[in-house]
């Protein structure tokens, strides 16, 4: 799926996409047009991925030291709890004051388990981060089926399950959209979804306009910038220095539904992933929403 320079120059014409889609870097603006109270944000730890293993309470520390009061973890090679049992987790992270809200995992193996340890400790998602492209819209809709089952699982302990798009789900198959297809046929009361704004974009789709189309579906969000003047799917870049205009764009999905907001970034380009999640917190400190 191509970057879509095509579909950024049709809504610069528009007042509206201009205001969700320029990237902003005066906090004035921000104080001026928006209003409501600063929302508390989460870190991916997948953005530090290189530096994780290696010292996981050191880095974790660092991340609160940052501004972070949440994290959203995935199954890297110490698990998704990063070499400790998940009730040391959460409370290693208990005393940094963050929490744990979701964790992306692997759900064709060990779910049922990873379900059991997620509801001990209070998570509130599971959430399958990658299904890869497939040949039809049919396949989707395996998926979907699958989804609904996990999603009954999860909500049997008390949390819930949700699915992570890449730019695949929103690119046109078959004369068709997979994420509608994952959309439709899913519960609503079993299943969620967390919207990779960065990757809708890539698609060259408008993620506000599928806020509204399914409305309160898309509860958690991941929020990484994207490089401006490039056809690079890989262009993330650190929060305010890209093309993706977030001051006006969290606000209007929060209203539509979105409860957690996670940050991640994937490229850096003349500095370190430990300097990027500070600079990215500073920028997401200036946001009301």
């Amino acid at each position: 799926m191509k970057y879509n320079r095509r579909y950024f120059l049709k809504i610069a014409g528009t007042a509206s996409a201009g205001l969700a889609f320029h990237s902003i870097s005066n906090n004035a603006f921000a104080e001026e047009v928006l209003g409501g109270k600063r929302h508390a944000f989460g870190l991916q730890l997948y953005t530090l991925r290189d530096d994780l293993p290696h010292n996981p309470k050191g880095i974790l520390k660092q991340v609160a030291t940052a501004g972070y009061k949440q994290v959203e973890s995935y199954e890297g090679p110490q698990g998704m709890f990063w070499g400790m049992n998940n009730k040391e987790f959460k409370k290693y992270l208990d005393g940094l004051g963050m929490k744990i809200i979701s964790s992306h995992c692997d759900i064709n193996k060990d779910f049922e388990k990873k379900i059991e340890q997620a509801a001990a400790i209070g998570m509130k998602y599971l959430i399958c981060p990658w299904l890869g492209p497939q040949k039809s819209l049919d396949d989707f809709k395996k998926f979907a089926e699958q989804f609904n089952k996990c999603g009954g699982l999860c909500r049997k302990a008390g949390i819930k399950f949700a699915y992570h798009n890449h730019a695949y789900s929103f690119s046109l198959l078959e004369g068709g959209y997979p994420q509608d297809v994952l959309m439709k046929g899913t519960d609503a009361s079993l299943v969620d979804f967390e919207m990779d704004i960065y990757w809708v974009i890539t698609a060259g789709q408008d993620p506000l306009a599928w806020v509204k189309k399914y409305p309160d579906r898309f509860k958690l969000c991941h929020i990484k910038d994207r490089l401006a003047n490039t056809t690079d799917e890989s262009a993330s870049c650190t929060l305010g220095t890209g093309i993706i205009n977030y001051a006006s764009i969290l606000p209007i999905i929060k209203k539509q539904g979105m409860q957690y907001f996670v940050v991640e970034q994937e490229r850096y380009d003349g500095t370190t992933p430990l300097q990027a999640i500070r600079d990215n917190a500073a920028f997401m400190r200036k946001i009301k929403f």
